[in-house]
């Protein structure tokens, strides 16, 4: 299953997210994959796209990461997914 991460940076804290990610990595359990991101020009929020098939997974995650940004985990659809669903139901 995909989700769609959105992390809230705490204000002033985009260093500090650096700092960890690149001193320990994602810190992400096995199971839960990274796809990829983006980062919002202002720094205040990333959007990940992650893959897994078990969202307790996302709990051990946040725990590593819940003092630098809050997060919001979406279940998304890919849109060539989604047409082809709606269209057979027209």
């Amino acid at each position: 299953m995909l989700f769609m991460v959105v992390e809230h940076f705490e204000k002033g804290r985009t260093k500090d997210i650096y700092h960890r990610l690149q001193e320990k990595g994602r810190m992400m359990p096995e199971g839960l994959k990274y796809v990829d991101s983006w980062i919002s020009a202002n720094f205040d929020r990333c959007f990940q796209l992650m893959e897994c098939d078990d969202p307790g997974l996302f709990q051990e995650w946040v725990l590593q990461w819940q003092d630098l940004f809050e997060l919001e985990i979406i279940p998304v659809v890919p849109s060539k997914e989604t047409i082809k669903i709606v269209t057979k139901s027209m």
